[in-house]
């Protein structure tokens, strides 16, 4: 497996609605793994295949209970609301508040295809929330309430 390449503001495959995958083949196999080596490479919690380049709809997280991939993710529910504040291994340097639910459902397949429903609160809910906004072509930046800087 590799660590790769990771996308920056600018990069305009950081503002493209990713594809769903409709396969999960060695090719997204592959990927999770190269996408797991570099998000624990940048010390990330999250990452998603845009910024890796590749505009499939995948996120890795890990907030420190362990490794998650999810395939197609997709919001179903999501309660309350939080502000705290973010920052993006895409966007070096910048923190920022931003408004998030403070609790979701999100349905997604596992690396065998099944459709699994995870729910997360606090910081799971947010890292879940901004993971999605990629795949969608949204930067936390478009949704910062007050800079941190």
């Amino acid at each position: 497996m590799a660590v790769r390449q990771l996308r920056y503001d600018g990069d305009p495959l950081l503002r493209k609605k990713s594809r769903e995958v409709t396969i999960i083949d060695d090719r997204i196999k592959i990927l999770i793994e190269d996408m797991k080596e570099t998000m624990y490479k940048e010390d990330g919690i999250g990452l998603a295949a845009p910024q890796v380049g590749i505009a499939r709809r995948v996120v890795v997280i890990d907030i420190g209970d362990g490794f998650l991939a999810l395939i197609n993710p997709e919001i179903i529910t999501q309660e309350g609301e939080e502000i705290d504040s973010e920052g993006c291994l895409s966007i070096p340097g910048k923190l920022g508040k931003v408004r998030r639910p403070f609790k979701v459902k999100v349905k997604y397949l596992d690396l065998e295809g099944n459709e699994k429903i995870i729910e997360g609160t606090g910081l799971l809910a947010r890292v879940l929330c901004h993971e999605i906004d990629h795949l969608n072509g949204v930067l936390f930046i478009d949704k910062i309430i007050d800079d941190d800087e």
